[in-house]
């Protein structure tokens, strides 16, 4: 599909700093092949290439309005979400209930953080953690038929209703973030 020139080109585009998205947009352009994103991620894996992170130089001059504000959502006990690990979180620092810096946590907790996993589950196109404004945790996922899912939520929990409108705007522009349109 890409012969060995384009190759050199991709590794060119990695090392000035390009993300999957633009990569994948400027192969369309310059060599006339359509590859999806995930094609790109697979190409640039096989070249053995590392993405540069953008650093936060880059993205000073983005209005912050335009910015999303999202963060690693706080551990929330007891959650657990599908495949049972008790741990699903135990990567973030934790705050032990009832300190000060839980309760600072705590009246931080005015926005919906969304993240995605950077490993997806199968069957699962894309997906990742929630986190609403009343400290509740969830997985999130968008199934192979475009089917938006949580899984993980207390049994009856329903988020407040300005929360499912955070959601819906932090998880598109987490998705945008990784080219997905």
């Amino acid at each position: 599909m890409i012969n060995e020139s384009q190759k050199q080109t991709v590794a060119q585009w990695v090392n000035d700093g390009a993300t999957l998205s633009e990569i994948q947009t400027k192969i369309s352009a310059e060599f006339g092949i359509s590859m999806t994103y995930m094609d790109v991620r697979f190409l640039v894996d096989d070249l053995n290439l590392e993405l540069k992170e953008k650093n936060s130089a880059q993205t000073a001059n983005v209005p912050a309005a335009e910015q999303p504000k999202i963060s690693a959502p706080p551990p929330h006990p007891g959650q657990t979400p599908r495949g049972g690990n008790p741990h699903p979180f135990a990567d973030e620092d934790e705050v032990p209930a009832g300190t000060p810096a839980a309760n600072a946590a705590a009246a931080e907790l005015t926005q919906v953080s969304v993240s995605v996993d950077p490993v997806q589950a199968p069957g699962v196109l894309v997906g990742g953690n929630v986190r609403f404004t009343d400290g509740t945790r969830a997985k999130w996922l968008i199934d192979q038929t475009g089917q938006l899912g949580l899984d993980g939520l207390p049994e009856g929990y329903r988020p407040p209703q300005s929360d499912v409108a955070q959601f819906q705007i932090a998880l598109k522009n987490e998705l945008r973030k990784l080219g997905y349109q």
